[in-house]
């Protein structure tokens, strides 16, 4: 497939609330996306990456400056979804600006040939089972009541981030107020350390299905040694850059479920590749969320109704964070989107919307 012109496109979406995301709230959410033209189709990719390097190394802007530099010039100008990761990675790190731009080729090779990203991947579902995380919020009560909004949407799953000082208080609440039967999961994006393992013994408490992420991201050895500790299985998300993590992971016992994103990881044909590793060892895994806007949650979706994929996604409706995106919105209805079906990713950017969200564009030389 030739690869004609390359365009970076950064567009901000505004929330309808302010979202913690680590340690930053955010207001609006700057989405880097990749336009790849090839003469019989255009594929359309996104980066992950938030605007400030906090939950990983990259950012909106330093993602678009490695493709711009780097990442875009060692693209072959014939090249498959397959051949992308090989000729990127002489480049050390970046995984979340290399996966928009093998998604985008993906997309337009998949556009081109009349295939679905789901059936590419081997999707065995028509629709996903939806999750949402709730940021921390002011007080307990204002958090109840965004909880009680989402349950009352059909949510199949209620992830909460929690915090040292925010932590056994608000899941109490969220327990003891809707009880037993909802799906319940913590995330801690890292904020706890080992001297922390009695205090974090306390959530066995509450039925959790898992606490994610607890400690530092790359320390697996820990991990391991906190989930001989607890009842509450252990999800590593931060911690998995990789397959070859997801193995050393598993190897150790530092998880027994992975959150899988595939910015994360480097693209969706590796997180196929954690997928499958962990398949083949019972490790459940789900889908993560990174804030994507239409384009990033079709594809996210495709992922998601892979047969490993036994939990909940994070990958809610976009309207219940956003005032506006790129797309049109996806079919959610009982808890469940549908995976598109469509050539490609399933979804193309209605232009007005596309122009009227649109910070700045630029066309890459090749």
């Amino acid at each position: 497939m030739k690869i004609e012109k390359v365009e970076l496109r950064t567009v901000a979406l505004p929330l309808k609330t302010p979202f913690r995301a680590s340690v930053t709230e955010l207001r609006s959410r700057d989405v880097l996306l990749v336009r790849v033209v090839t003469p019989d189709a255009e594929g359309w990719g996104e980066c992950a990456a938030l605007p400030d390097p906090r939950y990983s190394a990259e950012y909106v802007d330093g993602a678009a400056d490695v493709l711009r530099r780097f990442l875009v010039p060692a693209l072959p100008e014939n090249v498959e979804a397959h051949e992308v990761g090989p000729a990127l990675a002489p480049f050390r790190g970046h995984p979340m600006a290399k996966a928009a731009l093998e998604m985008a080729v993906l997309d337009a090779g998949l556009r081109a040939a009349g295939e679905s990203l789901g059936h590419y991947l081997g999707a065995v579902r028509e629709r996903v089972r939806c999750g949402v995380s709730v940021g921390i919020h002011g007080s307990v009560p204002e958090l109840l009541d965004v909880v009680e909004g989402f349950v009352a949407e059909g949510y199949t799953r209620i992830k909460l981030k929690i915090e040292p000082g925010w932590d056994l208080e608000p899941v109490r609440a969220v327990r003891e107020h809707f009880g037993g039967e909802l799906p319940l999961q913590v995330d801690a994006n890292g904020a706890y350390t080992p001297a922390d393992t009695p205090h974090l013994a306390r959530l066995d408490a509450f039925g959790l299905l898992l606490i994610e992420q607890p400690l530092a991201a790359g320390d697996l050895v820990r991990h391991a040694a906190l989930a001989r500790r607890l009842t509450t299985p252990i999800c590593l998300d931060e911690s998995i850059e990789s397959a070859a993590d997801a193995a050393a992971a598993i190897s150790l016992g530092a998880a027994s479920i992975v959150n899988v994103k595939p910015g994360r990881v480097g693209g969706h044909l590796e997180a196929r590749r954690v997928h499958d590793l962990c398949q083949a060892h019972g490790i459940a895994v789900w889908c993560g969320d990174m804030l994507e806007s239409g384009i990033g949650r079709a594809a996210n979706l495709a992922l998601g109704a892979l047969p490993g994929f036994t939990l909940p996604a994070d990958t809610c409706a976009a309207d219940r964070y956003f005032a506006a995106d790129v797309t049109e919105p996806l079919d959610y209805a009982d808890g469940h989107l549908t995976v598109p079906t469509d050539p490609g990713i399933g979804v193309t950017p209605v232009p007005e919307l596309l122009d009227d969200l649109t910070v700045r564009a630029e066309w890459i030389d090749r």
